[in-house]
C-alpha cells in the first residue's frame, strides 16, 4: 500500500476512534436533563415534602419575628428553584455536575417598625434572641449592647464616631437589615425585592405575600422598614447514578 494511503487510513482511523469516545461520552449519563424529567422529577412526592418541609421551617423563622418581637410582619418572598443538571464536557470531564436535580429555596421577610423606638425594638428582639430554643439567633453580646445604647442615644456609633449609622447584623444563617434611623440616608434605606421574573412550578417559583404589599408602602404606614434575609436552603437532589 503506498505511504500515503497508509497515512490516509491512520489519520482516518484516529478521527472514528476519537469520534467513538465522542459518542460514548455523550450517554444518557452524562447529558444534559431534559425540562421534561426535571419538571417529573421536581413535582415528585419526595421532593414536594422536602419542599414543604424546608419552606415551613424558614416560614417559621420569619413568623417567630414578628410574633416574640416588637417587628410588624408586612411582606413575604419565597423564591424556589430547581436546577438542571448540564451535560459532561467531553474534554472536560473536571466540569462534571452529578446530579440530574438540586433544589433550593429561600425567603425573605419585611418588617414594619416605628424609628423612635429603635432603641426598644433591638432590645427586645436581643432578648427573644437570648432564649434558649429561640429561632432568632442574635442575643446581646457588647457590641450589640452598645448597638441598643446608641439607638437610645446613651452611647456613641459601636463601630466608631466617623463611621456610618449601622445597619445590619448578620451570622451563617441569618440577616437583619433596616432603614438607617440616626443618619437617614435615603441611599441605604431597604430596597423592594426583586420582580418575580419566573413562576413556573415546580421548577421555578417565586411568591409575594401579600401581593400588592410594596416595601415603600410598608416604611409609609410604621416609619422604617427591617429586612431580614434567611440563609438559602438545598432541599431536594437527586445524583445521576439514581
Amino acid at each position: 500500500m503506498p505511504r500515503s494511503r497508509r497515512r490516509t487510513t491512520t489519520v482516518l482511523g484516529s478521527l472514528l476512534t476519537i469520534l467513538a469516545l465522542a459518542v460514548s461520552a455523550c450517554s444518557s449519563e452524562d447529558q444534559a436533563v431534559s425540562r421534561e424529567e426535571a419538571r417529573e422529577l421536581a413535582g415528585s412526592a419526595p421532593a414536594v415534602k422536602a419542599r414543604q418541609d424546608t419552606e415551613e421551617r424558614l416560614r417559621a423563622v420569619a413568623r417567630a419575628y414578628a410574633d416574640r418581637t416588637p417587628l410588624d410582619l408586612g411582606l413575604v418572598v419565597v423564591r424556589d428553584v430547581c436546577l438542571r443538571g448540564e451535560a459532561r464536557q467531553v474534554f472536560d470531564p473536571d466540569g462534571y455536575d452529578p446530579y440530574k436535580i438540586k433544589c433550593s429555596l429561600r425567603v425573605t421577610a419585611y418588617y414594619g417598625a416605628g424609628p423612635k423606638q429603635m432603641g426598644n425594638v433591638l432590645d427586645g428582639m436581643l432578648d427573644e434572641g437570648d432564649r434558649t430554643g429561640s429561632l432568632i439567633t442574635f442575643g446581646h453580646d457588647d457590641y450589640r449592647d452598645h448597638l441598643v445604647a446608641y439607638y437610645r442615644g446613651k452611647g456613641p456609633n459601636p463601630i466608631g464616631a466617623d463611621s456610618e449609622e449601622p445597619t445590619q447584623l448578620s451570622d451563617p444563617s441569618q440577616t437583619l437589615s433596616w432603614d438607617p434611623v440616626r443618619d437617614r440616608n435615603s441611599r441605604r434605606l431597604v430596597p423592594e425585592p426583586d420582580a418575580c421574573r419566573e413562576n413556573d412550578p415546580p421548577v421555578t417559583r417565586c411568591v409575594l405575600e401579600p401581593k400588592a404589599k410594596t416595601v415603600a408602602a410598608l416604611r409609609k404606614q410604621y416609619g422604617m422598614v427591617f429586612q431580614l434575609d434567611l440563609a438559602t436552603a438545598e432541599y431536594y437532589e437527586v445524583s445521576r447514578s439514581e
